[in-house]
């Protein structure tokens, strides 16, 4: 009795054998125990017990080329269906790859000890174990800039709005092609989920948009409205009693984009609020070299990042996305029904001018605009 006293706290680790036909997220509860499949199941946990229930915010951060590994239409896509992914910050050539399947253009699986020379005089595009023909990123590019050239774009717009229009017309192409949900900017269109990208000239997208310029078109991503944007949707979110949870796949520069809201609402806005409620992150870099991508949430929280009372709740799992990413998906699919869509899309103005109008009757506000 003394002996259980002291680890009444602890679960006891004794697993259940693996058996024929066991489903993957069983195997995740059962067998995860220690070490960094023990984070990962905690991960599994921390999304459907506390996440994603009383309609907490997700937002998911992409880095890495997860998308052309098919995670998008494997994993993100059905996440997006089951309404569990509220909002997303990529990379721009996530969101280029990702066209690619909804042109219906091939990506193949291959080896990554190929002659890159010859793959070069045969005009074939490596990413590490993935190929595809280089005529798939000229049928993008074309795509893409026949697209920007319509007058709808001819503006000046935040990449949340401009991925929305984009994503409408890969949807019409898909059902042209006769395909269905191939495309995760696709998808996210459907289901109104904002994707902004947080270096939008840092891709074949950016590079598309900025060669139309040279020609005359007037396409500019406004990127203050990103910044006020995204900090706009975690602030409505949490004055409406709401949690705020981040997701994170990789590191990055996508996954400062999206922790900075905190800050920019309580440093920079003068605005009250303690920093995200929830962290999972799934990364391979390692906290000691002193970049973003290993940053702990403890430090997290030193920059206001991240709620310090639910500093217990947060997770990290030192593993490669494209192992975690389709096992957590499996199990928060088993273990939690679907919610209805948020659509933040549709609310952007109204989200805007909330922040926009707390951050006027501040007196952080008043302070600077009276010096």
């Amino acid at each position: 009795m003394k002996q259980a006293s002291k680890f009444r706290r602890f679960s006891r680790l004794d697993p259940r054998p693996v058996a024929r036909g066991t489903r993957a997220s069983q195997l995740v509860a059962d067998t995860f125990q220690a070490y960094n499949a023990a984070r990962l199941r905690e991960g599994c946990e921390l999304f459907t017990r506390k996440m994603l229930p009383r309609n907490g915010l997700v937002g998911f951060t992409l880095t890495g080329a997860l998308v052309p590994a098919g995670l998008g239409k494997s994993c993100l896509i059905p996440l997006i269906k089951a309404g569990f992914i509220d909002w997303i910050v990529t990379t721009g050539a996530n969101l280029y790859h990702d066209i690619h399947y909804g042109l219906d253009l091939k990506l193949y699986r291959a080896s990554p000890f190929l002659d890159d020379v010859e793959l070069r005089k045969r005009n074939i595009i490596r990413i590490y174990d993935i190929l595809f023909d280089y005529s798939v990123l000229l049928d993008t590019d074309a795509f893409i800039c026949q697209v920007i050239r319509g007058p709808e774009f001819q503006r000046s717009m935040g990449t949340d709005e401009f991925h929305y229009l984009l994503g409408k017309y890969v949807r019409q192409r898909e059902r042209k092609l006769g395909l269905k949900d191939t495309s995760l900017i696709s998808v996210a269109y459907q289901y109104g989920v904002p994707c902004f990208t947080s270096s939008p000239g840092d891709s074949s997208i950016g590079m598309n948009v900025a060669a139309m310029s040279l020609a005359g078109y007037q396409l500019q991503f406004d990127v203050n409205r990103d910044v006020n944007q995204t900090t706009g949707i975690v602030y409505d979110a949490k004055r409406n009693g709401r949690t705020s949870g981040v997701f994170i796949l990789g590191g990055g520069s996508p996954k400062n984009f999206m922790l900075q809201t905190e800050p920019q609402i309580q440093e920079v806005l003068g605005l009250d609020d303690k920093g995200h409620d929830y962290y999972l992150q799934f990364t391979d870099a390692r906290p000691d070299t002193g970049g973003l991508s290993g940053a702990t949430p403890s430090e997290a929280v030193s920059w206001g990042k991240v709620d310090p009372t639910k500093l217990p709740d947060a997770v990290v799992c030192y593993v490669d996305s494209t192992i975690a990413l389709p096992l957590i998906t499996a199990y928060a699919l088993d273990h939690f029904k679907p919610r209805q869509p948020k659509r933040l899309i549709d609310h952007r103005d109204r989200i805007l001018d909330r922040v926009a109008r707390d951050y006027k009757k501040s007196a952080f506000h008043k302070e600077f605009s009276d010096a």
